[in-house]
């Protein structure tokens, strides 16, 4: 079992407000920059959470990834967005493909300032 596990907190993000509340339209995104990383879809629910006091409440989506998982939740009233990129067997090439993913998200949403985390899962072979 080994494997990569990449997580980005994103702050102040500057993108357009429709990226933090439109879920059909992040998900549209996000399935096409899976893509362009080479990795391989098997499901995706993106889900757009109910609006409440303080205003959209935002969307929380995955992507079920052949070579593990991709996840998203925004906060438009903090303008803030989490980001999980993990893969399995995590040789060089699906690293490569789970780090360009996730400058990929991160580019997407413009934020000020990202706090990023690298995760080595599992045992060396």
């Amino acid at each position: 079992m080994k494997g990569l596990h990449l997580t980005a907190d994103l702050y102040r993000c500057r993108c357009e407000a429709a990226w933090l509340t439109d879920a059909a339209r992040l998900q549209a995104w996000c399935l096409q920059a899976v893509q362009a990383a080479d990795l391989h879809i098997v499901d995706q629910l993106f889900h757009a959470v109910p609006a409440g006091d303080t205003g959209p409440a935002g969307i929380t989506g995955t992507v079920l990834l052949q070579e593990s998982h991709v996840c998203l939740h925004t906060w438009p009233d903090e303008k803030a967005v989490t980001c999980d990129v993990y893969v399995r067997n995590a040789g060089g090439e699906q690293s490569a493909k789970a780090r360009g993913l996730m400058v990929a998200l991160v580019q997407r949403f413009v934020p000020e300032w990202t706090e990023q985390r690298s995760l080595d899962r599992g045992e060396e072979e």
